[in-house]
């Protein structure tokens, strides 16, 4: 019998019942913070892909160059992710989550005193380390205090405020840029990151008691990786972490270099493909959790939900192909609908296979290897677009989702166990 199988299923579950107070409407207030600092941590993301033209002119950077500076970002967060896991399972997410944003608010602001491509680099490695605390700790959280037949909307509405910051960072940092010069679009994110954290200690209170108790201790590293979950849900990030990526980073440089939108049509037209996945996010956990309620298993509840999503993010194909920008804009924002709905399952995954106690590592050792992939993506990137085109990018990430899905249920014995059940 597997142990840890169980406690993941009861134990998250009384762990759902000890949420801080006794009003339930707190958890919701909670999970409004969760959303709107994993908005503030994707603004501050976006900065740089949405000045890019403008940085890469004034730093005289390749696309190889801004490659590196953006696996720089994701380096960083290959290295925090397991850290920041372990912070938060063993400290819990209110102080957990307080000193990551702290952290990476800070290397935010520090961006402001760049003067070359390598200090972008420096600086965006520094964030990483930090901003990969936002979905470790919003795990920790959701995974408390809210039961499992809730807790996959919870992790997609929380999920969402990725792309609602990728959706207002155009216009925002356009803004900001020609308003008041681009160095100002990296302090006000960092600001807002520091006005976030003393709300969020208030609001959350004590952290909540914990069945069996916090125990991080009682799993080692060790044991985790000789789990076929733990392999299971890193394969599946490993595959679909780098797509939201592509697009995050690469999108506004498209559209200024193949599709010829000046900086003002970027920041009022390339907010589109990520409202579309805003709406994405947030769908993929409300249908998740009225298929369980018509009585579904949790384990055909993911199968439908992620192969579907997964087949649509093919869509991906036809974007180079596309004779009109506006059509193109369309064809990556279904894409990242579809990807963005198979997300907010691909974390709520690791809810399924791992116990309250292990939630926040086991989301740091995805991470873990949605960095590496991220680390070596935007690199193969950089040198295809100087070398090829944007076209071979665009049909790796459209079949990537679909191999990280399959990655889940192959390694996953745990899903295996169910279907023999």
């Amino acid at each position: 019998m597997d142990v840890r199988g169980e406690v993941s299923g009861a134990g998250a579950e009384a762990v759902s019942m000890t949420a801080p107070g006794p009003d339930s409407r707190r958890r919701w207030v909670v999970l409004s913070l969760i959303f709107l600092i994993t908005v503030i941590n994707f603004v501050d993301r976006q900065t740089l892909s949405v000045l890019a033209p403008v940085l890469r002119a004034a730093f005289h950077l390749s696309n190889a160059e801004y490659g590196r500076i953006v696996s720089a970002l994701q380096f960083g967060m290959m290295s925090g992710e397991f850290p920041m896991g372990y912070l938060m399972d063993r400290w819990g997410a209110r102080l957990g989550l307080s000193v990551a944003v702290l952290w990476w608010s800070t290397a935010t602001g520090a961006q402001v005193f760049a003067r070359t491509g390598v200090q972008f680099g420096v600086t965006r490695f520094w964030m990483g380390t930090g901003e990969c605390g936002n979905y470790s700790g919003g795990m920790k959280t959701v995974t408390r205090l809210f039961g499992q037949k809730e807790r996959t909307l919870a992790v997609g509405i929380f999920n969402s405020g990725s792309m609602i910051g990728a959706t207002i960072a155009p216009p925002l940092i356009v803004y900001l840029m020609q308003r008041y010069g681009f160095r100002t679009a990296f302090l006000v994110p960092a600001l807002a990151g520091f006005v976030w954290v003393p709300v969020w200690w208030m609001v959350y209170g004590k952290e909540p008691k914990v069945a069996g108790g916090e125990g991080a201790e009682r799993v080692s590293l060790v044991t985790m990786l000789r789990d076929s979950s733990t392999w299971a849900v890193m394969l599946s990030r490993f595959f679909i972490g780098p797509v939201m990526q592509f697009y995050w980073y690469w999108i506004p440089s498209y559209l200024f270099s193949v599709r010829h939108m000046s900086m003002v049509q970027i920041g009022v037209l390339g907010w589109i493909p990520f409202f579309l996945g805003d709406t994405g996010g947030i769908a993929g956990g409300w249908v998740a959790g009225k298929l369980q309620q018509r009585g579904m298993s949790i384990l055909n509840v993911r199968r439908w939900t992620m192969y579907c999503s997964s087949l649509v993010c093919l869509t991906s194909l036809m974007v180079p192909y596309m004779n009109h920008a506006g059509t193109a804009l369309v064809m990556i924002g279904v894409a990242i609908m579809a990807d963005n709905f198979l997300s907010a399952n691909m974390f709520a995954a690791v809810s399924d296979l791992f116990p309250d106690r292990e939630v926040g590592r086991a989301t740091g050792l995805t991470g873990v290897a949605g960095g590496l992939s991220g680390l070596l993506f935007p690199l193969l990137t950089g040198t295809l677009v100087d070398k090829v085109s944007y076209t071979p990018v665009f049909v790796l990430v459209a079949i990537m989702p679909l191999a990280g899905t399959v990655a889940l249920f192959a390694a996953g014995r745990k899903y295996r166990r169910m279907t023999a059940a």
